[in-house]
Formats: structure tokens, sequence, C-alpha cells
């Protein structure tokens, strides 16, 4: 059992603990964007750009798993880091293995409703017909890492929620990589085509699921028996409660993933482009931009343990400290992607092949517009992730509604009417914008009312409880 007292949590000087959990979780969630970069990047060179716009339609796909993944990965470990530092051990223990057997059973479910309804789902994620039989091969195949893929994105955080965010980095690295090698040898040497791309995939996720899955035999803060893992449903819902603002993020990506798709090809199809064109480039662009938000999400999953710990050992001093060197770090990052998107965007599209003048105008006019606000969007992501991280999981699901529910969705349905294609594109920074104003004054008035004294706990006290 854990020490209390000796808990670098607790202890440790915020800078040096920031950097030695953010590090590894940059790394791990830049790797892990990787998988569907690299994808997109051998299949533009191998397949061809009907190749890349069908992985943009499977991505949803994927968007689901992270939001369920995430959910539950976060969630449980932002309730695991207060119940360790309000030393409720046992109750720590019950919610990481209970989201440990959650993310298995439910990778399961949703692999087998994927592949019953497989095409349905094409369909109604935007496929035209050039591009379906593509989506249909390419998420078939993938439907079968669905499992690994649940489990992995899920663990991570409870992995680094136990101080070993080196092992959760090694993890991912692993099947990154193997990625990337079987990428090449299935798509041009065994000339396997956009299905290569899809088992590289595959093959890659069960690898970094099951060192991650090992893991659970070497926690260092509580040890699991078998019985663990069997899921509670009081906990379930306690991990679902915390991890609302990822549940809510991630659904309303994937329905803006799913509305801009459908609109693409709609308002594409009555533009000089054509339906395709469009779907491919922003297919690309959103995948960028997937690359920034994992640096950004890799800092603020650092920055949430020490946070969620110190939160619930009311060392608010340590709170304050930690968020004020996160959102100095998100911002510096945020501006340097920000002016990556702006100078280099036909540079950049060009990684994913080749296509005609009209295919690069679209994807420079789109990259350049749509993510506009990048500079504020790394601190809007740090002030959501905040609040569950500190026990206050309905302000970061307002936020994230606020963005994406309140404003993106509806703004991508009305500004195509009155400025046609063009209208999708400034969706995104208007919403950007707002968001980030409401984000930051909630912020600001949570760090106003935050007790200004430590707390501190008499030296025997330890609670074992079990239950919530």
């Amino acid at each position: 059992m854990e020490n209390f007292v000796s808990n670098p949590m607790g202890t440790k000087p915020i800078p040096k603990l920031l950097a030695s959990l953010a590090i590894p979780a940059i790394i791990a969630n830049v790797v892990n964007a990787l998988y569907n970069v690299v994808d997109q990047i051998f299949i533009g060179q191998g397949v061809g750009f009907l190749g890349n716009a069908a992985t943009n339609i499977a991505f949803p796909i994927t968007t689901i798993c992270m939001a369920i993944g995430l959910m539950t990965g976060l969630g449980s470990a932002a309730k695991f880091n207060l119940e360790l530092g309000r030393r409720n051990y046992g109750l720590a223990k019950s919610v990481a293995g209970t989201a440990g057997g959650f993310l298995a059973i439910s990778g399961i479910v949703i692999c087998i409703l994927i592949r019953l309804f497989l095409q349905k789902i094409m369909i109604a994620f935007g496929a035209t017909d050039q591009i379906l039989d593509y989506a249909m091969e390419y998420a078939g195949i993938t439907s079968f890492g669905i499992p690994f893929l649940l489990f992995s994105i899920g663990t991570n955080p409870l992995v680094r929620a136990d101080g070993a965010a080196t092992y959760s980095m090694v993890a991912i690295i692993t099947g990154a990589v193997l990625n990337t090698v079987l990428d090449p040898i299935f798509i041009f040497v065994l000339n396997m085509g956009i299905a290569g791309a899809a088992w590289a995939t595959v093959i890659s996720q069960v690898i970094s699921a099951l060192i991650l899955a090992r893991y659970f035999t070497m926690f260092k803060s509580v040890k699991f028996e078998p019985s663990d893992f069997k899921p509670k449903l009081n906990l379930i819902v306690v991990i679902f409660v915390m991890g609302i603002t990822s549940l809510i993020f991630q659904i309303s990506n994937m329905l803006v993933q799913v509305s801009m798709n459908n609109l693409l090809k709609i308002y594409g199809a009555a533009s000089i482009y054509g339906s395709e064109i469009p779907i491919a480039s922003a297919g690309i662009v959103m995948k960028i931009n997937v690359i920034f938000v994992a640096l950004a999400i890799g800092l603020v999953q650092g920055a949430q343990p020490i946070c969620g710990y110190n939160y619930g050992a009311r060392k608010y001093n340590r709170v304050r400290e930690t968020v004020k060197i996160l959102l100095t770090a998100t911002f510096v990052i945020s501006l340097v992607c920000f002016g990556a998107f702006q100078i280099f965007p036909k540079e950049i599209i060009s990684l994913f092949g080749q296509g005609n003048n009209l295919y690069f105008d679209f994807g420079v006019k789109f990259m350049r517009t749509f993510l506009f606000f990048t500079f504020l969007n790394g601190l809007q992501m740090s002030a959501t992730t905040f609040f569950p991280a500190i026990g206050k999981p309905i302000k970061g699901a307002i936020l994230s509604l606020i963005k994406q529910v309140i404003f993106l969705l509806p703004l991508l349905f009305i500004l195509p009417k009155f400025f046609g294609i063009a209208g999708i594109m400034y969706s995104a920074p208007i919403a950007d914008f707002v968001a980030f104003v409401v984000s930051i004054t909630l912020l600001a008035y949570e760090f106003k009312n935050m007790p200004k004294v430590d707390y501190e706990f008499p030296a025997n006290e330890v609670h074992e409880r079990v239950t919530h």
C-alpha cells in the first residue's frame, strides 16, 4: 500500500513532477495519433486520395472508441487519484478494477455491432459511391481491433495515474512503431492496398493492449485480485460522471465529423471541387489537428493526476502552481502549431499524396480557416479537462457542450446556407473563440473561490472504503 506522506504527487516539485508525467504522455499521445496519420500517408501514396477519403469516413468509429475509452480511463483515473489523495485505498483499487473489466466487455460488444451494421454505418458516415468499397474494406478489418484499441485508450490514464507514465508511453510507442513498419510492407511489398494498412493497425493495437494489460499485475499503489475486475454498477456510474467531459467531447466530435462529411458531400457537389476532394482534404486536416490535440492533451493528462491528488489532499497551492505551468506550456505549443498550419499548409497536405490544383486549393483554404484559432485551443482544452480532475465534471461537460454542440454543430448547418462550402470552414474558428472565452472565465472563477490555505491530514488518518 502507498505511503501517503512520501507519494511524489504530493511532495515532488511541480515543474519536475509535471515534466516526468507530461513528457511520456505527450510522446504516447502523439505516437498514438500517428496510427491514423501514418495510415493516411501510406494509403495516400499507395491507393490515392479516395483511400484517404475512405479512412476519413471510417474515422468516426475510432472516435466512438475514444469517447468510451477516454470517458472510462480519464474518469477512473481522476477518481483513482482523488481517492488516493484522500487515503481511500480500497475504493481506489475497486475503481481501477471496474474500469478494466468494463473496457474489456464493451470493446467486444462494439466490435460485434460495427460488423453487423457496417455498410449502413459507412453510408450514414457520408460515403459516396466511389468511396464506399474502400471504406467497407478498411473499417471491416479494423473493427477486429476495436476491443484492443478501446482497452488501450482506457487503461493508459490509469497506468499514468499510478505514476508509470513511461510504461504507458512504451506500450503505445511499441504499437505505433510496429504499425509504421508493417504499413509499407503490407501495402507496397505484399500489394495488399488499403487492407494492408488496416491489418497493420489491428496487429499494432493488439500488441499495445497486451503490454498495458500486463501492468495490472505490477501496480505500485494498489494490488489487484481477480474479483476486482468484475464491473460494479455503482462504480461504473461514478466513473461515467467523472469522465463525462471526455465522453461529451468525443461524441460531439463524432457528430461533427459525420455531419461535416455529409455536408461536404452535399455542398461539395454544388461547388467546383466535387464531393470527394473536400471529404479527402478535410480528413487530412482533421488528422493533422489530432496531432496538435495529442500534444495539448498530453500536457493536460500529465497535470491531471497532480491536480486530482493534491485537490483530494487539500494542497490547493500545488493545484494552482500546476495549472499555471500547464496553461503556459499549452499556449506555447498551440502557438507553434498555429504557425505551422498557417505557413506550411500545402507542404503538410503534400505528405499525404498528390492531387490536382483543386485538391490543394481546397486543402490549403480549409486548413488555414478551420484551424485559425489553434493558438487558443490549447488553453481551452486545459480549462475543460481541469474540472473533472478536481471532481467537478459537470463544469467540464458544460464547456465541451458549448464548443461542440451549442455552437459548432449548428454553425456547420447554418453558415453553408449563406456561404456555401466555405461556411463549413468558418464554423470552427467562431466556435473556438466563444469556447475559449467561456472556459477561461470559469477557470478564473474557480481559482478565485478555491481555498487559499492548505489542509494537513492527521498523520494516522487512513480510509479503506471500497464503495462510493
